[in-house]
């Protein structure tokens, strides 16, 4: 059995593969493509990608290919629609990081609230008169607008709300009962949420649909106090008009952890962005996280090497293969080998 990872996972994850499979042999490409090592692919049984891309001409020509894993839920970087027609299941891991973006997205709206990364790089150059620069404010009573309401998106409101902050909810999957059941305040039309909030944070997945879902025409719609947090993916918000609109004091400030390029130029204009808190895509990247991702991303491959189907996948559609014909579901999948 042949495991190619695109990079390796952590040593939580390689141990619980090597425990679990003795015979294995793993390929660490230490690159993020896996069309650049044909020869890796050629006889590899599982590919696990962390922050990289597989298209489909790397699965057509990996003629051993079972599976391919995903530590994380977004899978905008693999090509689904011709792993489904192959048969092939993405795995991805749902539920692992839940807690640790939703943290992050908190963390952010408390140190732009705060004003606390301006304070410390002027306080570090002598400035002491930045502690009355004005911008900061507290989340108690202020109006936070969540978009999208899945898994993170509830954490996040969930912390929110311990803050004492009031919760509007948008996600265009849920009806009115079931964003209420969650404590949020219904709202169906996408406008009317960002006219409203004192905080905007984005928590639903990249598609065609969704990408620019935030551009000048929405930062227009914003209150010009309001913070725009975006844990999601860089493509949900139009980068050049974010920029324009922190700089024209359009919107306050933004928290960012992803980026439309990933990393970014060292001349991207939002580096160098008035207001603006920056993280390295590295919101579901705490301890607890990246094990329970691996070794969750880990026995989901497992399992679909061993010729069962495992239902935390990108598209259950996959199981529609003749390759799948008769095959049973994978037992005890509630639970990820990390507890």
């Amino acid at each position: 059995m042949k495991y190619v990872m695109t990079q390796a996972v952590c040593p939580e994850g390689m141990e619980f593969l090597r425990k679990a499979v003795p015979e294995v042999e793993i390929c660490i490409a230490d690159d993020p493509d896996p069309a650049h090592y044909p020869d890796k692919m050629q006889d590899a049984d599982a590919l696990i990608v962390r922050i990289a891309r597989c298209d489909g001409h790397v699965m057509e020509n990996s003629p051993k290919l079972k599976v391919i894993g995903r530590t994380g839920v977004g899978y905008d970087t693999v090509d689904v629609a011709t792993a489904t027609r192959l048969g092939i299941p993405v795995v991805i891991t749902p539920g692992a990081n839940n807690r640790s973006v939703a943290e992050h997205a908190a963390a952010m709206m408390l140190a732009l609230s705060k004003n606390l990364a301006e304070a410390q790089t002027e306080l570090r150059r002598g400035n002491w008169e930045i502690r009355n620069a004005g911008k900061a404010f507290e989340l108690e009573g202020k109006a936070v607008g969540v978009l999208g309401l899945g898994a993170i998106g509830r954490e996040t409101a969930k912390i929110c709300r311990g803050l004492g902050m009031k919760v509007l909810g948008y996600d265009p999957f849920l009806d009115k009962e079931k964003v209420e059941a969650l404590g949020a305040k219904y709202y169906e039309d996408l406008e009317e949420i960002l006219r409203k909030a004192d905080i905007v944070t984005i928590h639903v997945p990249l598609t065609e649909e969704t990408r620019h879902m935030i551009a000048k025409p929405q930062l227009e719609m914003m209150k010009k106090t309001a913070l725009l947090i975006n844990c999601s993916r860089g493509g949900m918000v139009h980068e050049g008009d974010l920029v324009q609109a922190l700089k024209e004091g359009q919107i306050a400030g933004a928290g960012l952890d992803v980026f439309l390029k990933e990393p970014p130029e060292p001349e991207d204009p939002l580096l160098n962005c008035p207001n603006v808190l920056l993280s390295p895509h590295s919101a579901a990247q705490t301890k607890e996280a990246v094990i329970k991702m691996a070794q969750m991303c880990i026995r989901g491959c497992m399992e679909i090497c061993e010729g069962k189907k495992w239902p935390y996948v990108a598209d259950r559609k996959v199981y529609d293969h003749p390759r799948w014909a008769g095959k049973d579901w994978a037992t005890n999948n509630n639970e990820s080998s990390g507890g």
